[in-house]
């Protein structure tokens, strides 16, 4: 189990680094620079709050701290799907990747809760 949680710590912390590459790039317009706060954002949060979850004082704590997490990542994936197709960058697919990654998060963490809720 030990090496499940490092790895999907792992998967956060480079899903935030990846966020944080893609930000820098989108432009510097008024659409632009509201889309890559929004994403930087929401982007980048499930990685502490996965933090936050590991540190929970409760089974119910802990649901809670990845629901935040799960939600975040939903967020970040409407914004990537929003950078693609207006489209911010170019070539639009380049976001694709964090397109993809952001929606194998978003099945694990859904996995987790589910388990987690299970054990209440």
């Amino acid at each position: 189990m030990a090496q499940a949680e490092y790895d999907l710590e792992e998967r956060l912390l480079c899903f935030s680094v990846e966020i944080i590459k893609m930000t820098e790039v989108l432009p510097n317009t008024r659409a632009g620079n509201h889309v890559a706060g929004q994403l930087l954002r929401s982007g980048t949060s499930p990685y502490p709050n996965h933090g936050e979850a590991q540190a929970a004082e409760s089974p119910k704590d802990f649901i809670h701290k990845m629901r935040v997490s799960l939600k975040e990542l939903r967020e970040a994936l409407r914004w990537l799907k929003l950078v693609r197709r207006v489209p911010l960058i170019a070539p639009p697919n380049q976001a694709d990747g964090l397109i993809a990654e952001c929606d194998e998060l978003i099945r694990i963490f859904v996995a987790s809760i589910r388990t987690a809720e299970k054990r209440l």
